[in-house]
């Protein structure tokens, strides 16, 4: 994960050191960035009309994802 910062006009994303040395990105290498927000689902719950309820909209929003506590 990166932070969008201020640089002039413009915006920049400094990438952390351990992206940078797990890709293998030197200074001058060209890259493509794939940009994916992340969403806060907090500012959703109340504002969504719908017969599930909040757990099982937290449930279907999770879906598929896995946690760190999750076993293979």
């Amino acid at each position: 994960m990166a932070i969008v910062k201020k640089w002039g006009s413009s915006m920049a994303v400094i990438l952390p050191k351990e992206i940078i040395k797990n890709q293998g990105i030197n200074e001058g290498d060209e890259i493509v960035v794939n940009i994916f927000k992340r969403g806060n689902l907090e500012d959703v719950f109340g504002k969504l009309k719908t017969k599930m309820s909040g757990q099982q909209f937290k449930d279907l929003a999770r879906k598929g994802w896995k946690s760190s506590s999750d076993k293979d």
